[in-house]
């Protein structure tokens, strides 16, 4: 099966294994030098290396600003994440590796992308305009918000695909349809937040077709779906290893860990850097063609921070509530769906509490809008957990 452009992004996603191998082994080397660390004579070598973590890097940057002593060359951009983390970014091409997604796609000349990641601090929207450069498509840099705007836009210039977070394209669609505007969209690379497969039907069932990346600020593309839809295709520029959480050793294949990545980006090696997200590794090699190691995609966090709308939520966050509020003994976010939409409620054990105070406090640190309920002392349950996703995601 190829793409339906007749051809995949490059000859390197279908190289043998001992080909991919040998070359990036030779790419890790420099990457491994450029941070002072001793070669190693095979990939699996990387396992005796320490796991670099978020808070490890948060660390790090604080101590050393801004990006923690990690050699960075060829800087355009600085952006901050939440942690804060500050991430650099460059305008070479393809240099967050999205474009090869965006190909999967079936995005490319011709194509007018209305891109509704952030442009704001963060570097989501860049990095889906980086890639939509390397692919020869044209940008609305859309952003996220103003959703009868972004109608009215997607209709005058001929928005041909969407690249957004999975549920605001429906948003988009559903505010269309209520104005009578009938839109000419027909893809979709979506990431950020999970594409539950109801919300994939919809798509389909409007004639869209939409398929899904695993991307990170720190890291940008590390796995994407193909037209096949069997699992996600490791890219090329990245090595990716499953490991036991809370340890970087490597579990046997098709066994559920942390992802670990590493990136052959020598602008900004990054060494084992620990995504906190669990996946295993899929056998064979996808119907598509492409011959490098797959993964099941997202399977939940190695911890209990959860991504809800697009935007993560950590415990340390819901401390921090509990911590401003004295009349607040204990709290839990909960997130489910409705109506194919992120819902994130927070149950709080209180009495008198103001839940307008409250929630404006919860927006104002969590990030989001949620709703607040106050419940009993004692009623939360003794386990110890702080956020709790009941979202299925089968």
């Amino acid at each position: 099966m190829l793409d339906t452009d007749g051809k995949n992004f490059d000859a390197l996603e279908t190289r043998s294994a001992d080909e991919r191998a040998a070359d990036q082994l030779a790419q890790l080397n420099g990457q491994l030098a450029a941070n002072g660390l001793q070669a190693v004579g095979a990939l699996d070598g990387l396992a005796r290396l320490p796991v670099l973590r978020k808070a490890d890097l948060v660390a790090r940057q604080t101590e050393n600003p801004p990006f923690g002593g990690i050699p960075v060359s060829n800087l355009a951009h600085v952006f901050q994440s939440p942690g804060p983390i500050y991430e650099p970014g460059g305008v070479s091409r393809d240099w967050w590796r999205m474009g090869r997604f965006l190909h999967a796609a079936g995005i490319g000349p011709g194509d007018i992308v209305q891109n509704c990641f952030g442009y704001h601090l963060t570097p989501a929207g860049m990095i889906f305009e980086n890639g939509a450069r390397a692919v020869g498509a044209a940008v609305l840099p859309a952003g996220v918000g103003q959703t009868e705007l972004q109608v009215r836009a997607a209709r005058d210039i001929g928005t041909t695909a969407y690249a957004g977070t999975p549920d605001y394209l429906k948003v988009i669609l559903d505010k269309a349809a209520e104005m009578g505007v009938e839109l000419a969209i027909r893809k979709a690379a979506v990431g950020g937040g999970a594409l539950f497969p109801s919300l994939r039907q919809e798509y389909a069932d409007r004639g869209i077709s939409c398929l899904q990346c695993y991307a990170t600020a720190d890291l940008g593309n590390i796995a994407y779906e193909s037209p096949a839809m069997e699992g996600m295709i490791v890219d090329e520029g990245v090595i990716v290893e499953i490991v036991r959480p809370g340890t970087g050793d490597p579990v046997p294949e098709g066994e559920v860990g942390e992802v670990v990545v590493t990136t052959l980006n020598p602008d900004y090696p990054l060494i084992r850097f620990a995504t906190g997200d669990l996946s295993a590794v899929l056998p064979g090699q996808s119907p598509c063609g492409r011959t490098n190691m797959r993964i099941k995609g997202w399977m939940g966090r190695a911890d209990q921070t959860t991504k809800i709308k697009g935007m993560f939520v950590r415990p340390e966050q819901v401390a921090e509530f509990v911590a401003r509020h004295a009349e607040v003994a204990k709290a839990r976010v909960i997130a489910t769906r409705e109506g194919e939409m992120d819902v994130m409620t927070v149950q709080v054990e209180a009495e008198g509490a103001d839940t307008q105070a409250l929630g404006e406090s919860v927006a104002a640190i969590l990030k989001l809008k949620g709703r607040v309920e106050v419940v009993a002392p004692g009623s939360l349950p003794n386990d110890g957990k702080v956020i709790d996703d009941r979202r299925s995601y089968d």
